[in-house]
């Protein structure tokens, strides 16, 4: 390469070098607890693929292990840059899987290259804000300019870099990529991505240095299709994580609450590396790429692989080609379209692909495979990938667009025979398994009043309340006045202690119910850890309630409520609009179906978001969705968004809320990526059964 940074491929590192960057992890091993000064010693590099998921190889987190020693379950140090000023990140992550799995019974001797393809998931056992990188949905690389990045110590101190080279050819039937030996890998850089610069996506993982001269092995990113896949109707880790990653870069590419450039704005930069023969209607632009995948992580995944290699047959007119591994999402079929034959553009091939997908059978965890095939043609995603397809198909000749029309309706009716063959061969019973439902017995009360002369000192008392059983019925348990915020947890230890020995059974745990004011729903409550060790919000489910006095008798609350309970619920933000603030009509408020459950996605205590909870209180609303404020204040809102409205269609019903928020804040206790999007959830219950006493707040010494 002798253009340097001026144009061409070095334009193109310029433009990914800090998104790279960015993502790039280092990879040690785990804090220790003692502060131990300095950096750890360097065992190889990673980077993030998608929320709470880095990619390495298995030979970086096996430094140091013995031959009997599991990987699987290792725990690991991971560094990363948080942004500005070169600051950086540690946290701790859990080796999720290796690849092959023959890895944790035969490792080669030391010196020696571990098997392929030589790959390691590891999970992020806390929520963190982090970028990620975006990944190939080609199934073969192209062999063009490249550049690969990781740890070094050039300056003596570990530093995440990168250097340019060229891909040269694949070896391991396709699961190793050859490097050019325009540099030397240094030995920490084992495990960072490896980037078409042409395209501007990773292609591959770092593995091995040549023992003379420059360049080495990397591993194709698309050997990551060999994880297992779900069984008996279960998503399985390949699916979770890719529908994690393209749902984050659709997220960053609609998000405008900052100039950041994401991938897909330097996807758009980068010059294409050949002419569009159709004139601009051949090709989809990155943008356009990023949506398709957005909606296509929408989806369930497939039934099988086969059911995407028949649909890109299908698309591209010709069979695919048959080269391992063979696709397991969607998303891994608008790989296999590029270049199609002659005639044909890529945009009308892909087009053709996501038209078949809208009407496809989709793979739901379900007893019933009629059940399955009805839920996922009914969930709406499918009927946001055709809106798309066919807003998007304005750039193709009439008769084009005609053909999709066609094929939709086709597909439309296909679909419905085979849910009617299906629905013959349905056993009666119930259609879903519902959750637990709530104890209907006696709860843990926790009211707290602020000073409204002192900044955060509160007075509190800690009750039992009977439950539907009892109206009203109230048993004291403890009370105290002016303690400090940070004091609480262990203030108030001993008497919810108390308060929960008196409200459990030997059935179920109580649940705990937080009545305050909405400047405290932001509280972190569910966190304190108060008996056994284990946060409280995992041990059962916390809710808060308006404070006793703090609202008028509604109308329209008693009929709100019940028609929640009944279900089924609808999701609708109260306080943004597309992520942008907004305060709530109390008229649009007041006009909403019974059975809606407003959403909010601001900070209790700030406006406009605290008066979006004054406004939803005064119409009545006794069950809403909100969250303390996100690490991250520039974060997108969406991925919230998403998961409580997959969370409140999966319910069914209000009843099932307050378990499924304790399972949910279970799943981010034992670090499962896919529910971090929970962190900070509260849930305001206001169960006209379990009415509250009218007492006047406590008043501490005057």
């Amino acid at each position: 390469m002798t253009d340097g940074r001026t144009g061409g491929s070095g334009r193109a590192y310029e433009l990914l070098e800090p998104l790279v960057l960015a993502a790039t992890v280092r990879v040690h091993a785990p804090p220790d607890g003692y502060g131990t000064p300095g950096p750890a010693a360097t065992w190889g590099s990673g980077f993030f693929i998608a929320p709470g998921w880095v990619l390495t190889c298995a030979h970086v987190v096996g430094e140091g292990g013995g031959a009997t020693m599991r990987i699987t379950g290792r725990e690991v140090g991971i560094t990363f840059s948080s942004g500005g000023g070169g600051a950086g990140w540690t946290v701790v992550g859990r080796v999720e899987r290796v690849l092959p799995d023959r890895l944790e019974e035969r490792r080669p001797a030391r010196g020696a290259l571990w098997d392929l393809p030589d790959l390691a998931l590891v999970k992020v056992l806390s929520p963190v804000s982090h970028a990620c990188v975006w990944l190939t949905d080609r199934s073969r690389p192209r062999f063009d300019e490249a550049a690969y990045f990781g740890c070094t110590e050039d300056l003596g101190t570990p530093e995440i870099t990168g250097r340019t080279t060229r891909l040269l050819g694949v070896a391991g039937n396709g699961a190793a990529i050859r490097l050019g030996d325009d540099d030397e890998i240094e030995p920490g850089m084992s495990g960072g991505p490896v980037v078409d610069l042409a395209r501007g996506e990773v292609v591959g993982v770092v593995k091995a240095r040549r023992h003379t001269g420059g360049g080495g092995l990397a591993v194709s990113v698309v050997q990551l299709r060999t994880l297992p896949a779900g069984g008996d109707g279960q998503t399985g880790l390949y699916h979770r994580v890719m529908q994690a990653h393209d749902r984050h870069h659709y997220d960053e590419h609609l998000s405008d609450l900052d100039t950041r450039r994401t991938w897909t704005d330097v996807q758009d930069e980068l010059a294409a590396p050949d002419g569009d023969p159709y004139g601009g209607r051949g090709r989809l632009a990155p943008g356009e790429r990023t949506t398709l995948f957005g909606l296509l992580a929408e989806l369930p995944p497939p039934g099988s692989s086969e059911t995407v290699r028949a649909l890109v047959e299908a698309a591209r007119g010709e069979e695919p080609d048959p080269h391992p591994p063979a696709p397991l999402g969607w998303r891994d079929g608008i790989g296999m379209l590029y270049d199609p034959p002659s005639g044909r553009g890529e945009a009308e091939a892909m087009l053709r692909y996501a038209t078949d997908v809208s009407v496809a059978d989709h793979r739901e965890p379900s007893s019933s495979p009629a059940s399955a095939a009805a839920s996922s043609a009914s969930s709406g995603a499918d009927e946001a990938l055709w809106e798309w397809t066919r807003a998007a198909a304005v750039r193709l000749w009439r008769p084009q667009r005609r053909e999709l029309g066609e094929r939709r309706e086709r597909g439309l009716l296909d679909r419905a025979e085979r849910l009617h063959a299906l629905a013959g061969r349905v056993v009666r019973g119930p259609e879903a398994r519902r959750p637990d439902d709530l104890p209907a017995g006696a709860s843990a009360l926790l009211e707290l009043w602020a000073h409204a002369w002192e900044t955060d000192v509160y007075d509190w008392r800690v009750s039992v309340l009977a439950g539907p059983a009892h109206p009203g019925r109230l048993t004291p348990v403890d009370s105290g006045v002016r303690a400090v915020m940070r004091e609480l947890p262990e203030v108030l230890r001993a008497p919810l202690a108390e308060a929960f020995r008196r409200a459990d059974t030997d059935e179920a745990a109580a649940m705990l119910e937080v009545a305050v004011d909405p400047e405290l729903f932001g509280a972190a409550v569910d966190d304190w850890r108060l008996v056994g060790g284990l946060p409280v919000g995992v041990q059962r489910p916390v809710v808060f309630r308006w404070a006793a006095g703090s609202r008028a008798p509604v109308p329209a609350a008693a009929a709100r409520w019940v028609r929640v309970q009944a279900g089924p619920v609808l999701d609708e933000r109260a306080d943004c609009v597309r992520g942008r603030p907004r305060s709530p009509s109390p008229l649009w408020l007041a006009a909403l179906p019974d059975n809606t459950v407003p959403v909010h996605c601001r900070a209790p205590e700030r406006e406009p978001a605290l008066g979006s909870l004054h406004a939803v209180r005064d119409a009545g609303y006794g069950v809403v969705m909100l969250r303390r404020p996100p690490a991250d204040p520039a974060a997108p809102c969406a991925p919230y968004h998403r998961g409580q409205r997959e969370e409140l269609g999966d319910a069914l019903r209000g009843e099932a809320l307050p378990r499924r928020l304790q399972i949910l804040r279970r799943r981010m206790y034992e670090a499962d990526p896919d529910a971090y999007w929970a962190a900070g959830s509260g849930l305001v219950w206001e169960d006209p059964a379990r009415p509250l006493p009218d007492d006047e707040p406590l008043q501490g010494d005057l």
